[in-house]
């Protein structure tokens, strides 16, 4: 339907899906924002064959890609995205404690404004587009390092033959457990529709490798 234009959002949009549905649509584009700051903030049209991103911000808002010490990060690395604006609430009524948590002073904007922390790790490309990697709170430590699930949970949605996947920390005992009896990452993928169940593991091994 050439003359139809499409709006995802709520949760992250998965590249065969985009595909699937800008197929049947005129134009389709990805919304990204929470509520707190009046739902929408950021925009993206996708592109056929590239990786699906929140795009950048909408007009009157401005997007911050920040460390856990509040300063600006690299394009290209992971960092907290924190939205200001216009469309930002004032906070949560009756708990100013989580207001104060979550709604904190802008030092780039004009003053007296704040910025609300999404808790959602992004990374900006060269291009100023953000790039979607997953959540603060599925930080896992496993050998010394810090891992984000969500940003792998990100790529490997990416491959043409997932639909979902959820990536897990297994602590590596009982039934299943690996060789090594040691801490390891586990992914459970499910496969698009029409495909097979899901891809082989050392098909999505690949994909990630890439």
């Amino acid at each position: 339907r050439p003359g139809l234009v499409a709006l995802a959002g709520g949760e992250a949009l998965p590249g065969p899906l985009a595909t699937e549905l800008g197929s049947v649509v005129g134009r389709l584009f990805n919304v990204y924002g929470p509520t707190e700051t009046t739902v929408w903030s950021t925009l993206a049209e996708p592109s056929p064959g590239e990786p699906v991103t929140i795009g950048r911000p909408l007009a009157a808002t401005r997007a911050y890609v920040l460390d856990e010490h509040g300063g600006p990060v690299p394009d290209g690395l992971p960092g907290e995205l924190h939205l200001g604006g216009a469309g930002v609430a004032h906070g949560y009524r009756g708990r100013p404690g989580l207001t104060a948590r979550c709604f904190v002073p802008d030092p780039w904007g004009p003053p007296g404004s704040r910025m609300y922390r999404t808790g959602d790790l992004v990374r900006r490309l060269p291009d100023g587009r953000l790039e979607f990697a997953g959540r603060l709170d599925t930080q896992v430590k496993l050998r010394g390092h810090r891992i984000e699930l969500g940003e792998i949970e990100a790529r490997l949605a990416e491959h043409p033959g997932v639909a979902q996947v959820v990536v897990v920390l297994d602590p590596g005992e009982g039934e299943g457990a690996g060789e090594s009896g040691q801490e390891r990452l586990v992914a459970y993928p499910v496969g698009a529709p029409g495909g097979p169940e899901a891809p082989a593991a050392d098909d999505l091994r690949a994909h990630l490798a890439r």
